[in-house]
């Protein structure tokens, strides 16, 4: 089987169940942002010692993911197994806790940056909100499972959490903002 198949080359691709739509169709922008924040947690991943602790959390993150991804694929009509629940919500909540409970409380707003690691969670932080608001925009055309803005509300926290915990393991100071005000 070839990797590709000519069937998107005038712009059309299939959602799961076969129904054909635009490659700008609103679930597209939604599960391609939902890609696209796992290709940046991927790069995330890369960077982290074999040893690092958050490894597991973030390759379950990687494949819930691909579950949001089927779900947003997936017309309404079409059955599917794939389903994010309660539970991925409360193992991210739980997450969290375990990384805050290890941070000095917050004095001020945190700039993105830091050690490269840090950094990048910045950046899967934001892509993780952007995948969010055009999560909730399909989300008033089409019924989504609630559990969906959820874990996605909570991973963007993780990842700040996770962004600070970094700096912290790697000995570097967060960059507090200052108003030049």
């Amino acid at each position: 089987m070839k990797i590709y198949t000519r069937t998107g080359d005038k712009g059309r691709t299939s959602l799961i169940g076969g129904h054909r739509v635009p490659k700008t169709h609103y679930r597209l922008e939604a599960y391609g942002t939902i890609d696209e924040l796992n290709a940046h947690v991927g790069l995330l991943v890369a960077q982290l010692p074999s040893s690092s602790a958050q490894l597991p959390v973030l390759q379950q993150v990687q494949n819930t993911l691909f579950v949001i991804g089927a779900q947003l694929a997936t017309p309404s009509d079409v059955p599917t197994t794939a389903a994010v629940t309660p539970a991925m919500v409360s193992a991210l909540e739980a997450a969290i806790d375990h990384i805050d409970a290890q941070l000095p409380p917050l004095r001020a707003f945190v700039l993105p940056g830091g050690c490269m690691s840090s950094a990048q969670c910045h950046v899967c932080r934001t892509v993780c909100r952007r995948a969010e608001r055009r999560v909730l925009a399909l989300a008033r055309r089409v019924s989504l499972s609630p559990e969906v803005c959820s874990y996605l509300n909570r991973l963007s926290d993780y990842l700040f959490v996770l962004a600070r915990l970094l700096n912290a393991e790697q000995g570097t100071e967060e960059i507090f903002w200052q108003n030049p005000c």
